[in-house]
């Protein structure tokens, strides 16, 4: 029953935010301001899925500039729990079929984010150059998940390089967003799916790394980011066991 519920709870509070926020972007489209703003309305669908999403956002970070965020890449839960810390003038980059989803592929775009066509080689390595082009041209900062699939709990996965060509040829920094483990974890029959946590680490310059060091830079960043998800694994887990205790 519970899960009928949020079932229909989830399907008409995003039709909502879809069939509003395309009209709503209409009379300003592709404004990177649009993603954030909506980005964070899907984020309070975390607490219909019984999930308490802790977020640590260092309060400097405003001041950070144009950057590219990377984040671990789990499964379509992300949208519920990354999606809370999503950043003014930030867009996402994903892939041209997004476009294709009804009601919200329309809204996507129109909140500005980037669309590739990744079953296109030549195209795909084209990302590069258009992620730079747009931060000169748009003042944003971007966000990609460098493992460029969802884990579906394998761990976090191989880093691909396009994010961190990106940000050396645009010489801006990376800034880690780490997730805690969200796989197994939901059971939309169940009231309470207990607390994840969503951590932004501290930017890494990339100035010091030329195009040849690349994927030192993105074993750097993965080693870290793998660091920060176990320690959060581990803080969620001893926190739940303490909550089930005093119960």
């Amino acid at each position: 029953m519970l899960l009928i519920l949020r079932a229909i709870i989830v399907t008409l509070f995003s039709l909502l935010i879809c069939i509003f926020g395309s009209i709503f972007c209409l009379f300003s489209p592709r404004n990177p301001r649009h993603v954030a703003r909506f980005g964070h309305m899907f984020g309070r669908l975390s607490k219909v899925f019984g999930l308490k999403v802790e977020q640590r956002i260092p309060p400097e970070a405003a001041h950070y500039g144009n950057c590219i965020y990377i984040a671990n890449h789990q499964n379509n839960y992300d949208m519920v729990t990354a999606a809370n810390v999503v950043q003014p003038r930030t867009v996402t980059v994903g892939k041209k079929s997004l476009l294709w989803i009804p009601f919200f592929g329309p809204l996507y775009w129109l909140t500005g984010n980037l669309l590739i066509d990744r079953d296109n080689r030549a195209r795909a390595h084209g990302t590069i150059s258009q992620v730079v082009e747009q931060f000169k041209k748009r003042n944003i900062s971007i966000w990609m998940f460098p493992e460029g699939t969802r884990s579906r709990g394998r761990g976090l996965m191989p880093f691909k390089t396009g994010a961190f060509h990106a940000a050396i040829a645009a010489g801006v920094p990376i800034v880690p967003i780490c997730v805690s483990n969200t796989h197994g974890k939901i059971n939309l029959n169940r009231w309470s799916n207990g607390l994840v946590i969503v951590e932004m680490l501290p930017p890494i310059d990339t100035t010091e790394y030329g195009k040849e060091r690349v994927r030192e830079l993105a074993e750097h960043c993965r080693t870290l980011m793998q660091a920060k998800i176990n320690e959060l694994d581990a803080e969620v887990a001893a926190r739940e066991a303490a909550a089930k205790r005093k119960k």
